[in-house]
């Protein structure tokens, strides 16, 4: 047997508008649906009413059967025309959409948003002693830190009873050096390529293409495989340092730790250091490698050299002592990426926008250090003769 249902479905009343005037006294009369079907209409009904001369007007809603954001805005935005007008408006609305209307009225009445005005050059002068002060308080904390991690360190190696995290530091290893091996690879590859090309190029006005091996190894070994491994580094490992730390930061899993009773510098940022500066060293001689690689394979198809006489004047270009110089650098570049990374997370706040804005600081800043320590070693060693 089949049973029939009839369903009901609300009836639609078109939405009105009229306007009732008398000695200087204005009524508005709002009826039917004031919805978003209806808003078009609703708009070009008001649009059409003229309250000037008019001191008072009483929006009088009552009558409104359906109400939703759309309509309560063109109901607040007549009252606000008739204040502008100089006209008294009041607003009365059935009492199940009153909530709607002071909703929408409380978020229209936050103040408009001001530009700060242009101060000229004590504005410059103020900004730039307020960055001077936040780098010199940059400069002291992390220098705390530095101090901190030291102690951690020695205390590490030296107590008996306490062990280094050696699973950590094995994850750290591999995280910060095994899976950078395609990126830094590739990378020292194509820098090969570039510097073998450009320096043939140049050499080839005096007929001395051969010397572009000499260029290549000893300007690779020296310089330019440390810092663009370092600066690769900085952007991959550094980076994800502060995102990782100060991830555990806003989900409080770090006070969780120090409520256990474990060391978070011991825990978390020992590992990051001491398995970057195992790795980078790693990386700068695979880096050095590849890019000599690129650079045969550059001069063999551009100069016609040979591999074995590509490699008998690399011989007698560079020397073990090139080699070292640049691989000194590693552990420096090395240590100065993981503690910045560290010392960046530590500072995040509770809140996801100051994720990404230490994450990016903490790359620019060991980038800075990097290339800053790099001058230094070279000016160092042009002092020791090197």
């Amino acid at each position: 047997m089949v049973k029939n249902f009839q369903v009901t479905l609300p009836v639609a009343h078109a939405a009105e508008a009229k306007l009732e005037t008398g000695q200087g006294r204005a009524r508005l009369v709002c009826t039917g649906d004031w919805t978003l079907s209806e808003l078009t209409k609703i708009d070009e009904d008001l649009g059409k009413i003229d309250l000037k001369g008019a001191r008072d007007l009483q929006i009088d809603a009552s009558g409104i059967d359906s109400l939703d954001s759309g309509g309560a805005w063109l109901l607040l935005r007549t009252k606000r025309e008739a204040d502008k007008l100089g006209a008294k408006a009041a607003l009365s609305v059935p009492e199940k959409y009153q909530a709607l209307l002071d909703t929408m009225e409380k978020d229209h009445s936050a103040p408009p948003v001001t530009h700060p005005p242009h101060k000229g050059f004590v504005g410059i002068l103020e900004r730039t002693g307020e960055g001077t002060v936040h780098a010199l308080r940059q400069g002291r904390d992390m220098l705390g830190f530095l101090g901190r991690i030291t102690i951690e360190t020695i205390e590490a190696f030296l107590s008996p009873r306490r062990e280094l995290p050696f699973p950590a530091l094995v994850h750290q290893i591999e995280e910060t050096g095994l899976t950078a091996l395609p990126i830094v690879g590739l990378l020292a590859f194509l820098l090969g390529i570039v510097l073998a090309y450009q320096g043939a190029d140049q050499l080839k006005r005096f007929g001395a293409q051969i010397y572009t091996i000499d260029f290549l190894g000893i300007g690779f070994l020296r310089e330019l495989g440390g810092l663009v491994t370092a600066i690769i580094i900085a952007g991959r490992s550094g980076s994800a340092f502060t995102a990782q730390i100060g991830s555990m930061q806003v989900n409080e899993e770090l006070d969780a730790m120090q409520s256990i009773g474990l060391n978070i510098a011991e825990v978390l940022v020992l590992p990051r250091v001491l398995g970057l500066i195992i790795a980078l060293p790693l990386l700068t001689f695979y880096a050095d490698v590849v890019g000599i690689i690129g650079g045969l394979v550059m001069t063999y198809f551009d100069l016609g050299v040979t591999i074995p006489a590509f490699m008998r004047e690399l011989q007698n270009a560079i020397g073990v002592k090139t080699l070292m110089v640049g691989l000194i650098k590693a552990p420096v570049f090395a240590f100065m990426i993981a503690l910045v990374g560290c010392f960046e997370g530590m500072r995040v706040e509770r809140n996801a926008a100051s994720v990404g804005k230490l994450t990016t600081r903490s790359v620019v800043e060991s980038i800075f250090l990097i290339i800053a320590a790099d001058a230094g070693f070279s000016v160092l060693f042009s002092v020791l003769g090197i």
